[in-house]
């Protein structure tokens, strides 16, 4: 039986993948690397330590690899976060599994300042019982820590008894490393084929259609 749900964040609950990829890229161009919008965009769901190596070198990371992380979480608060939509009916999923009974946590690879912002967005704060940012973690996803740090965070419970639920390759794969089974979103922009590869028990296309779904979803079936 599932106890808790574990939510990603990020194209998850609110709609911020572009924002994000948009910022990185202005970031990188800052620094004198043109990399391709989309190119970036497919890494989004990493956190900069995961995501940053993809496009620097070894001596660029230990040069400019800080500065410019820096940067970029400066001109995201500053430019693109205020843009930032939460999807529709996140809240009344969140209201329907507490009315079951069940637990939620948040596990994102985002910093913590970030996750405080989106939990407003998405009117959330109240329902919410733990949280685990990329500060609570070594590594960001696709490693496990963020996902490790949740489930310790709700104390009794264990990987098979929480499932994961994510918009990208890199959350199932993070949850996979710990047991942990994921539903998979589309809203945050990954196909199907990316979400079901990388280990994705069942698919929808985003939190309203897992509300309107609610009683064939694993949350309840497992």
């Amino acid at each position: 039986m599932i106890k808790a749900v574990i939510f990603d964040i990020d194209g998850t609950l609110v709609d911020s993948v572009d924002l994000h990829a948009q910022a990185w890229k202005e970031a990188f161009k800052h620094f004198g690397k043109d990399v391709p919008y989309q190119q970036v965009r497919h890494q989004i769901g990493k956190g900069g330590d995961q995501l940053m190596p993809v496009f620097l070198t070894r001596e660029e990371l230990e040069e400019f690899g800080e500065e410019l992380e820096k940067y970029r979480g400066k001109i995201f608060k500053r430019d693109y976060m205020p843009r930032v939509r939460a999807w529709p009916k996140v809240r009344e999923l969140f209201e329907r599994i507490k009315q079951d009974g069940r637990r939620i946590a948040l596990a994102s690879s985002a910093k913590e300042e970030e996750l405080e912002v989106y939990k407003k967005i998405a009117n959330i704060e109240d329902l919410v019982e733990k949280e685990t940012s990329a500060d609570d973690a070594d590594k960001s996803k696709p490693h496990p820590d963020i996902f490790k740090a949740a489930i310790a965070g709700l104390g009794d419970i264990t990987p098979n008894e929480a499932i994961a639920i994510g918009d990208t390759p890199y959350d199932a794969e993070a949850a996979g490393k710990m047991r942990l089974r994921t539903i998979g979103v589309l809203c945050g922009g990954f196909q199907e084929e990316e979400l079901s590869a990388a280990g994705c028990i069942a698919i929808f296309n985003d939190p309203a259609d897992l509300l309107a779904r609610y009683d064939e979803s694993p949350i309840v079936r497992i």
